[in-house]
């Protein structure tokens, strides 16, 4: 279990300056989405990119001991309005196809969220197409989409995600495990049960976990926070992690930069 961050908690800089103080915090990897935490350029359509430019990210971050282990996506993968659904697909498929210039072997994202909170037949049936296409292109150059099951998406509990899996069966899906979007304020008290069910569903398929916790307010709503800061069964979590998919990248979510070492302490205490 390898304990990153989300590169862009760290604000948003010039990559040189960005892998400094990722390494200044002790960080040995990253998920890297671009257009979030690399300033400078426009990442947001297609062709801003080269083999050049992602070497040179990927080589700032290895100097300085730093490894990006996930690209991330945050793109809609069915979004209804079609230009922008292709935008989208040709964004992810670019990463896809320098995902090795940086030293990184996954692009992840979530699915996005359907209109209303409710999806229809039609968006599912969007969203396999566009999954087929993302894993044809990943099988081309050897590396892994990773889908992220989340609660408000389309694809937002673990059964949901292995339906996806079954109806996509390319060794080159893999999940991002993330139990925190997998809790609600009404399963929260079984959190335990829906833990344990996303490792049986998904557990020899992870490639990569999250990590942030999840908490009850007094009023009922589901917070959310910094690794260790919570109520979430981090001690059953990491057990399964050891158990299904060891030595995994996990990279902290939701840490404010005064809170990055104590969630890192409290993760490699478990570890």
């Amino acid at each position: 279990m390898q304990i990153g961050i989300l590169a862009h908690l760290l604000g948003q800089l010039p990559y040189d300056q960005l892998a400094s103080k990722v390494a200044d915090h002790g960080i040995r990897h990253v998920q890297l989405a671009l257009w979030k935490a690399i300033s400078g350029y426009d990442f947001t359509k297609p062709g801003c990119l080269s083999t050049g430019l992602a070497g040179t990210i990927g080589e700032a971050f290895d100097k300085r001991g730093v490894s990006i282990s996930v690209l991330g996506c945050y793109l809609h993968l069915f979004d209804r309005d079609v230009e922008q659904r292709r935008l989208n697909i040709e964004r992810f498929k670019e990463l896809l196809r320098h995902a090795r210039d940086f030293g990184s072997s996954i692009v992840a994202a979530e699915t996005g969220s359907p209109w209303h909170g409710v999806y229809s037949d039609e968006e599912w049936n969007v969203l396999r197409s566009t999954i087929e296409e993302l894993a044809e292109e990943a099988e081309k150059w050897g590396v892994y989409v990773g889908l992220e099951a989340a609660g408000g998406h389309l694809i937002d509990t673990s059964a949901a995600l292995n339906r996806m899996l079954e109806e996509v069966p390319s060794a080159r899906i893999g999940v991002v495990m993330d139990p925190g979007n997998l809790l609600t304020p009404t399963n929260f008290v079984r959190q335990d049960e829906v833990i344990e069910e996303a490792f049986r569903l998904l557990g020899d398929r992870v490639i990569a976990g999250h990590a942030k916790d999840r908490f009850l307010s007094l009023d009922g709503q589901l917070l959310v926070g910094a690794a260790g800061t919570g109520q979430m069964n981090y001690k059953l979590y990491t057990q399964l992690i050891k158990k299904y998919c060891p030595d995994i990248p996990l990279i902290m979510e939701e840490a404010g930069e005064g809170q990055i070492m104590a969630a890192k302490g409290f993760l490699e205490d478990l570890r």
